[in-house]
């Protein structure tokens, strides 16, 4: 015979939420039975900040680059240097 579930109770804080699972028998508020489907596609990998050094005219003509495409030039930096990353990888596992 299957045991019903459990509602999970509203809590005021995260300290509150913290405590109840603490001690809570998790079995009895979710069905142990279903396997559930993660999506992390969309999760965003850590940043590290850096500092680097450009020629003027670089920064200036990435600068150019990013405002005709209507984004900041970091932005634009960090794909310019995923793309190559990912070519070399894949010319060097050659």
């Amino acid at each position: 015979m299957k045991n019903k579930i459990k509602p999970i109770p509203k809590f005021k804080n995260e300290d509150e939420e913290r405590e109840f699972w603490a001690t809570a028998d998790t079995t009895e508020y979710f069905d142990t039975t279903k396997t559930v489907e993660l999506d992390l596609s969309k999760l965003k990998p850590s940043t590290e900040s850096i500092s680097l050094r450009l020629p003027k005219s670089t920064l200036l003509d990435l600068k150019m680059l990013a405002n005709k495409r209507d984004v900041p030039y970091q932005s634009l930096l960090k794909i310019f240097l995923a793309e190559r990353v990912e070519k070399e990888l894949k010319s060097t596992s050659k």
